[in-house]
């Protein structure tokens, strides 16, 4: 006999959504101790468990996904036939209605003349911006840079050079992280006075410039028509910048007002480390096999991590590999954690000495 922890392990399910399937009664344990309540699977469970995985992966309804499993070890496999080639039919056709709605997607940003591939600019933009400043703010929003080849306009950090303020944005669609850099923040920083300029530069030249800045004298930065440049001292990194444009980050990080929790950094990443996690399986939207925390408030403002049975309604669920990046990110020991109004809101890491720094967690979903 298998626990649920070791069923969930083999099978590819997690907890909790074993938890949902029995008590859906599409996968119910073959014994559960009436003491404790603890579930215990037979052998031959986990080869049903692995058909369920794969098929909530493709995304058969629950109602279908409990006739094959009733027919699955049976004599006559006609009947998983075909609701697995019925289930086909239902995904080829969604993908047909998709890829019309695309199209027609597409005519409608070609009639608005707002291509996602842009021309090159021959805009002209200078900066001369303290090199620790600059420094601290690539490192802020460098772990955000996204790494998916489909989406090449997030394969690079985004340089908003508006009058005398710099912003520094990066984002793979699942965190997003923000760093604001204004006239005057360092030495010898002196703003751009012109229009408005966005610049993506691609993520192996923003590490070339990260390596620049080692010391406190000041560093230029330039863009000429598709070049990138930064200048410290003799040295030089120069490259393309990404011929993509960049989502408006500026409506992405116009959330309501959330309850705000001052933490302390160690103390909550030693309980992300050691605390209990869950493991969001590849059904999920996002990254797959990823480790998922589940924070919670109490009423006199500390965060803790809790395990299943103490989370409620109100619980936010958060990839704990990105939350720990977040925080090594915003370098400090004491941040702000904000909270949005619903579990389903962006949880929002800010500094508590710069509201211009600061980065955003999609959640994870903690139903089934």
């Amino acid at each position: 006999m298998r626990s649920i922890g070791e069923m969930a392990r083999d099978s590819g399910l997690g907890v909790s959504a074993l938890r949902f399937y029995d008590r859906a009664g599409v996968l119910v344990p073959a014994r559960v101790d009436p003491a404790s309540g603890y579930r215990w699977y037979a052998p031959e469970q986990l080869d049903e468990a692995r058909v369920l995985a794969r098929l909530r992966r493709a995304g058969m309804p629950l109602a279908d996904i409990r006739l094959v499993l009733a027919g699955w070890s049976g004599a006559d496999p006609d009947l998983v036939r075909r609701l697995l080639q019925a289930h086909l039919r239902r995904l080829e056709r969604g993908l047909a209605e998709a890829r019309s709605e695309f199209s027609t997607l597409r005519a409608l940003l070609d009639h608005r003349e707002n291509p996602m591939t842009a021309s090159p600019r021959t805009d002209t933009v200078r900066l001369s911006l303290g090199s620790p400043e600059l420094a601290g703010a690539i490192d802020a929003v460098r772990f955000a840079v996204g790494k998916d080849p489909e989406l090449p306009m997030l394969g690079g950090v985004l340089f908003d050079v508006d009058g005398d303020t710099l912003h520094v944005v990066a984002t793979d669609r699942y965190r997003m992280a923000v760093a604001r850099m204004a006239s005057g923040s360092g030495s010898a920083s002196t703003g751009h006075g012109g229009p408005r300029e966005q610049v993506v530069v691609p993520a192996p030249l923003v590490d070339a410039m990260r390596a620049l800045l080692g010391s406190d004298e000041p560093a230029g930065f330039a863009v000429e028509a598709d070049r990138v440049t930064l200048e410290a001292g003799e040295r030089q990194a120069s490259g393309q910048r990404l011929a993509h444009d960049f989502p408006d980050y500026r409506r992405l990080v116009q959330l309501p007002a959330g309850r705000r929790v001052v933490v302390d950094v160690p103390a909550l990443r030693e309980a992300l480390e050691t605390g209990p996690v869950r493991t969001a399986g590849a059904g999920e939207p996002g990254p797959s096999a990823r480790d998922v925390s589940v924070l919670a408030t109490t009423d006199d403002g500390t965060v803790t991590v809790v395990g299943d049975g103490d989370a409620d309604g109100n619980s936010v669920g958060v990839d704990r590999g990105f939350l720990l990046d977040a925080l090594a990110a915003a370098d400090r020991d004491r941040l702000v954690l904000e909270f949005g109004a619903a579990p389903t809101a962006p949880l929002a890491i800010r500094r508590t000495d710069d509201e211009g720094t600061f980065s955003l967690l999609m959640p994870v979903r903690l139903d089934s």
